[in-house]
């Protein structure tokens, strides 16, 4: 049987790959993780192949060594280590360490001498060595017994695949270095001869360094271009060469006081690794560990997990839950959980309830498990009965983990519970802390907070499609999970809220904002809203007729048939068969067929790509709406249930889904004929009200300037007033091409546009659309000293502000690399106009819902997008609610101009709006 091959890592080679090839990776704290988890992920990888070799991970160790005695200058054109890459060395190195890998840092040398010493012993003891590296240099060791695998590219060089990849063989490799020399490393070479004169000379000589100076002669009749005048440059840098040659060559006689035997890995240490991955923040990875340690039971990480000791209990018998009532009515905050048996919270069955009141000690009362042999239960209706007015009691604090979904489960009950007094929501907390730092989802924050890795719901349940549904699993395994889920929340809770109370101003927006804004979205969404399933499906056939003759266009221009849908296709026919100019490539080479490209291709006034983008749209419209919103049409209700999410968007906005709202487009035809199939029901119109202008509004507010603030207060169109500035022109010569051309800056200076994206959009060279920023920023300088005002706070504190105290944590902000910092930046001047506007949009929604809860008003909430609010309105209300709507949004935040409502209502959300 062959010996397993000794696997050496060039590991300061990956370290630097993987911190230039791999997309930067940061923590919370804005600490670079990038090129570790890029290295220890090739690591893994290549443990996983060769599980049985030795194996060291070698690393180039501080200070000069003897080549830079050898030549002052060597290495000297290297730019010093960045920052970013500096201080991950450490925490890579103590990685390598507890994943029990050898690792080697010998003084005095290079890494890859101490991996040439190494493969050369080996090899010459008969034994295969492979060499992990992505270093040229390194082919220069290849024979019989080494090999060079490159896990990166996925490459292998053995001694055919060096002469195949360099036109020379691995004997040859340190002449052609020293001909050529090398640039990164400053070895000088031979001034003028590069990679095919290095080439040409060897491979016209039959030999190295040696063999061509002895054969300068023959160098003028070889087929190299400029071949005549080459043995006078040879001759006149000879020293040079041959020091070249020295700097070149790989040392293979180290002294090492290694025993290849003992290079064997070792047990990985998990208490070290889970110290190092909850410091880099490398989740997956950790919560592997966690649950391993967990198993072990009896490891030191496994007791760091549980520090105490937890009690759960599945309550079966009348007399227990008794017990737990009182608890309850005793408790100052109740951690509570639903579990049913669907996502969907407008169609799914409560299958059991859990509870905590301290940490470590929870209860699931399971109500409506229904496989074979679950013993008998309490009654779901009396159990419920009994918890509905402590649920219902607003002075009795309650906490969940995304409550709004158990509202809603509640609410829709068998025994319905209107639950109240959630004054805490574990997600809610994670997202006003830090809404970047982490998933919010209970798994995630556990992990994070707790360093506590969760039963998983796959883990009782299974995957894919013989997942159990809930009242399927067994109670000796539903039980904890669900009882966890309760201990969890509370434990999180008491975690996250001393962190916010830390800082007042996250204290406030919880207290304030989100959590009122919990029931009022729970309501929404129960409300649903109407949809025209005929309309919709008059419109799917209509969309799909367009689609067949778009087609058909697509394939005259073509000249031929083939697959909308497929890249590869599209690309062979735009690039090989009408040799379109290639924009961009994908990852893998190809050229893109991205929609950027196309809408550049398109711009370019080339006709297929306008008619694939055509096509495109049309077809994501068909699927995702008029295809799609019939079948999410809820059976018990008749309405669509769209789900809202407070903890998405970075910035404070909502997000939607199942479906989402907020994407339907509102500038096109088709996008308009979507909303006309939202309609009132009889005897109701909608009633759409709309911010007008409310990001150019917060801007005007936060940067205080007065041309923008005077505009504003006067009521005046601002992008004719902005156009009338920059082109210098009296507002009623203002023309509707120059109050396109204002607008496009007026929304693209909040969004951080440069120059050259304001020409592509309105059409112009990018000197001419510098001159309109410039002109704009000599017209209202309170919003170009905003602008570096803000890159300047956030730089020094690392987040900016709402106006409500909202945080948006930037990382990146003091990245090294210009473009990660440069949109940063772009972002910092954009989250407090956007997350202002969230905000603004959220307290309006706070304040309606209160109105319409008080009046008794016959009018409910059924839509928000955007900076819209959509109500259902009995049709002798409609002019009373619309006005108390734009008096009640208007009065969400106290601007120095005023927000104004605009409110419209029709029989459909398209007139309406």
């Amino acid at each position: 049987m062959s010996q397993a091959p000794l696997v050496l890592v060039d590991g300061s080679s990956y370290l630097y790959r993987a911190f230039h090839a791999l997309p930067p990776l940061t923590t919370s704290t804005g600490m670079p993780t990038g090129a570790v988890k890029g290295v220890l992920n090739m690591l893994k990888s290549l443990r996983k192949q060769y599980p049985d070799s030795p194996f060291a991970v070698v690393f180039d160790a501080k200070g000069p060594t003897f080549r830079d005695e050898l030549f002052a200058e060597y290495k000297a054109n290297r730019p010093s280590m960045p920052d970013e890459l500096r201080v991950q060395v450490e925490p890579l190195h103590a990685s390598v360490r507890a994943l029990g890998l050898p690792l080697l840092c010998v003084e005095g040398v290079e890494a890859d001498d101490v991996i040439g010493t190494l493969a050369r012993s080996s090899a010459a003891a008969q034994r295969p060595v492979v060499i992990s590296t992505g270093d040229k240099d390194m082919a220069q060791l290849v024979d019989g017994h080494i090999t060079l695998v490159n896990t990166m590219t996925g490459s292998t060089l053995d001694v055919d695949g060096v002469k195949e990849k360099f036109g020379v063989g691995p004997e040859l490799i340190i002449d052609y270095l020293a001909l050529m020399g090398d640039k990164v490393d400053n070895i000088p070479g031979v001034p003028g001869v590069g990679e095919k004169t290095a080439l040409g000379l060897l491979t016209g000589v039959g030999g190295g360094l040696d063999v061509l100076y002895a054969s300068l002669d023959k160098v003028p009749e070889l087929p190299i271009r400029g071949a005549k005048g080459l043995p006078a440059k040879l001759q006149e840098h000879r020293e040079q060469a041959y020091l070249s040659y020295q700097l070149a060559t790989i040392k293979t006689d180290v002294a090492l006081d290694v025993d290849i035997e003992a290079l064997h890995p070792g047990e990985p240490d998990r208490e070290a690794l889970i110290v190092l991955y909850r410091q880099l923040e490398f989740k997956n990875w950790l919560d592997d560990l966690l649950r391993e340690a967990k198993g072990a039971g009896d490891s030191p990480a496994a007791e760091a997990v549980e520090a105490a000791p937890v009690h759960y209990e599945t309550v079966l018998e009348q007399a227990a839950f008794d017990a737990w009532l009182k608890k309850l009515q005793a408790a100052e905050l109740i951690a509570f959980d639903t579990e049913t048996t669907s996502l969907d919270a407008q169609q799914a069955q409560v299958v059991g309830v859990s509870f905590a009141v301290k940490e470590g000690e929870a209860a699931y009362v399971p109500l409506a498990h229904s496989y074979m042999g679950v013993p008998a239960q309490l009654d779901r209706d009396a159990v419920l009965k009994a918890l509905k007015p402590i649920l219902e009691d607003p002075a009795k604090a309650k906490v969940g983990q995304h409550a709004k979904y158990d509202m809603n489960v509640l609410a829709n009950a068998s025994t319905p519970i209107a639950v109240q007094g959630v004054a805490f929501d574990t997600m809610l907390e994670s997202y006003v802390l830090d809404s970047t730092a982490t998933r919010h989802d209970m798994d995630s924050l556990a992990l994070k907070y707790l360093g506590h890795s969760t039963i998983r719901f796959e883990d009782i349940a299974g995957k894919g499609a013989k997942q159990l549904t809930f009242d399927q699993i067994a109670l000796e395994q539903a039980g904890p999970y669900a009882a966890e889920d309760a201990d969890v929340t509370l434990r999180l809770h008491n975690a996250l809220w001393q962190k916010l109370q830390a800082i007042p101003t996250l204290a406030k927006v919880l207290r304030e904002i989100e959590m009122p804004l919990v029931p009022v979205l729970a309501r929404i969404e129960r409300n649903g809203a109407l949809v025209d399933a005929k309309l919709l499906g008059l419109q799917s056939r209509e969309l799909g007729e367009k689609m067949v003759e778009l087609e058909r266009k697509a394939f005259e221009l073509a000249g031929e048939e083939f697959n909308l849908g497929s890249p590869k296709q599209l690309g062979a026919i735009l690039y090989e068969k009408l040799g379109l100019p290639v924009l961009s490539k994908t990852a893998t080479g190809q050229p893109s067929t991205a929609e950027a490209v196309l809408a550049d291709l398109a711009e370019q006034d080339f006709e297929l790509p306008k008619v694939i983008m055509q096509y495109r749209s049309l077809s994501k419209l068909k699927s995702t709406y008029t295809d799609r919103l019939p079948e999410q049409i809820n059976p018990r209700t008749g309405r669509i249930h769209t789900s809202y999410h407070q903890a998405v968007a970075a910035t404070g906005r909502l997000s939607s889904s199942d479906p989402n709202l907020q994407n339907i487009p509102i500038r096109t035809a088709e996008g308009r004929r979507i909303r006309q199939a939202f309609v009132a029901p009889k005897g109701y119109k909608l009633v759409a009200a709309d911010y007008s202008q409310i990001e150019l509004r917060i801007m005007a507010h936060l940067a205080k300037d007065e041309g923008l603030l005077d505009a504003f207060r006067h009521d005046r169109d601002v992008h004719r007033a902005t156009a009338a500035e920059v082109f210098g022109l009296p507002l009623e010569e203002v023309s509707a091409e120059q109050r396109r051309r204002a607008k496009a800056i007026n929304f693209g200076l909040i969004y951080g546009m440069s120059a050259f994206g304001l020409a592509k959009q309105i059409g112009v060279e990018r000197k001419e659309a510098q001159a309109y920023i410039d002109r704009y920023f000599a017209h209202y300088p309170g919003v170009l000293a905003y602008m570096e005002r803000t890159r300047v706070q956030a730089a020094e504190q690392g987040f900016v502000e709402t106006l409500f105290g909202r945080r948006l944590y930037l990382p990146e902000i003091a990245s090294k690399n210009q473009a990660m910092r440069k949109a940063a930046e772009r972002t910092a001047i954009n989250a407090p106009m956007q997350g202002t506007a969230a905000d603004i949009m959220k307290r309006a929604m706070v304040t309606v819902d209160n109105w319409l809860q008080d009046s008794g008003a016959d009018a409910r909430v059924i839509l928000q997008v955007h900076d819209e609010l959509v109500l259902e309105v009995r049709e002798d209300l409609v002019e009373a609610v619309s006005a108390k709507l734009r008096e009640l949004m208007g009065a969400a935040a106290n601007l120095d101009v005023p927000l104004i409502v605009e409110a419209g209502s029709g029989s459909n959300w398209d007139e309406a709006h």
